[in-house]
């Protein structure tokens, strides 16, 4: 399993409310709130984010409320995954659940620039900078893990297994 795709890049303790104001919950439909992502810190991330790039950010990233809107708004955005040096832990679980891929390296974190190319190996959790011709090294998926983002969530997986 691998994601390719370009950089977004931002801080620490961008939290759920940043990647998905409140004011756009009133629907559940992930194709709407991928509308609204991130626009209040990058109003332009909507119009410039193509299918399976990446966001890359600092400490503690998807903090705040536990809604798994965030998650969702991301993956339908076209993000193939979230690199981080930490994840808030109710957003990391909701990630998994909903089958986005995230990681924490905080040398990729620090390594990785706004508009890079970036690849990622899921299954060894070697993350190559193409654009500057490094390598970091994450912490590989468990194999549980990589099921539920292979089935594209935890209620596929489960669904799939009755």
């Amino acid at each position: 399993m691998n994601a390719k795709g370009h950089v977004f890049r931002y801080g620490d303790n961008i939290d759920t409310d940043v990647i998905i104001p409140a004011r756009y919950l009133n629907t559940s439909d992930p194709k709407e709130l991928a509308t609204h992502c991130m626009e209040d810190i990058d109003i332009n991330f909507v119009k410039d984010v193509k299918e399976g790039d990446i966001i890359v950010a600092d400490k503690n990233f998807g903090c705040g409320s536990s809604r798994e809107h965030a998650p969702i708004a991301i993956k339908a955005a076209g993000v193939s995954c979230v690199i981080a040096k930490t994840f808030a832990r109710i957003f990391y679980r909701n990630a998994i659940n909903i089958g986005l891929p995230i990681l924490e390296c905080a040398e990729a974190a620090e390594g990785i620039k706004k508009g890079d190319e970036v690849e990622v190996n899921f299954d060894t959790g070697v993350i190559t900078n193409v654009t500057k011709g490094e390598t970091y090294k994450a912490q590989p998926f468990p194999p549980f893990m990589q099921e539920i983002i292979k089935a594209n969530g935890l209620i596929n997986k489960i669904k799939a297994n009755q």
